[in-house]
C-alpha cells in the first residue's frame, strides 16, 4: 500500500539524514493524518455506532485517495514555483522543483498527450459530443478515469482542442 511506502521512505530518508527528503514526507505524513481525521469525523456523524475499532479502519485513505492528495500537494508546489519565478526567488524556485520531484516519485505514471487526446476522442464519440457547450459533460467522463495520471489543465486544454476541431 502507498501509505506503507511513504512511511518506509520516510524512515529510510531519516536514517540517511536526508533532510529535504525527510522535511517532503513529514509534510505529507501530515496531510495525510488531517484528511484521516477528517473523513473519521464525517464517518462518526454518519454512523455514530461504529465502534472505534471499526471507525479507525473505514477512515484510512485509500491508496486513490493518497495519489489524490499527493497530485494536489503537487499542484501547490508547482503553483508557488510560478509564483516564485515571478518574483525571482531562483532559490525557492529549486527547493519547490526538488519537492515536486520527490512527491512524484508516488503518483502513477503519467498519461503523454497523446494517450490523453487518444482517450479524450473516443469520449467525444461516446458521448456524441458536438461543440464546446459539451466540454462539461467530456471532462465528467475522463477526469474520474485518469485520476492523478493527468493535470486536469492539460486535459481541459486537449478537450477544449478536440471540440473546437469538431
Amino acid at each position: 500500500m502507498l501509505k506503507e511506502k511513504i512511511e518506509e521512505d520516510f524512515q529510510k530518508a531519516l536514517k540517511e539524514k536526508n533532510e529535504e527528503e525527510v522535511s517532503v514526507l513529514r509534510v505529507l505524513k501530515a496531510e495525510i493524518v488531517n484528511k484521516e481525521k477528517e473523513k473519521r469525523q464525517q464517518k462518526s456523524k454518519e454512523n455514530p455506532e461504529l465502534a472505534l475499532g471499526e471507525l479507525e479502519k473505514e477512515s484510512q485513505l485509500t491508496d486513490e485517495e493518497l495519489v489524490s492528495l499527493i497530485a494536489s500537494e503537487v499542484k501547490k508546489r508547482k503553483e508557488a514555483v510560478l509564483e516564485f519565478e515571478k518574483g525571482k526567488r531562483e532559490d525557492l524556485v529549486e527547493k519547490e522543483k526538488k519537492e515536486i520531484e520527490i512527491l512524484k516519485r508516488y503518483l502513477p505514471e503519467q498519461l503523454s498527450e497523446e494517450e490523453i487526446k487518444k482517450l479524450v476522442k473516443e469520449t467525444i464519440q461516446r458521448l456524441s459530443a458536438k461543440s464546446l457547450k459539451d466540454m462539461g459533460r467530456v471532462m465528467g467522463e475522463i477526469m474520474p478515469k485518469i485520476k492523478g495520471r493527468a493535470e486536469g489543465e492539460i486535459v481541459s486544454k486537449i478537450v477544449r482542442e478536440e471540440l473546437s476541431s469538431l
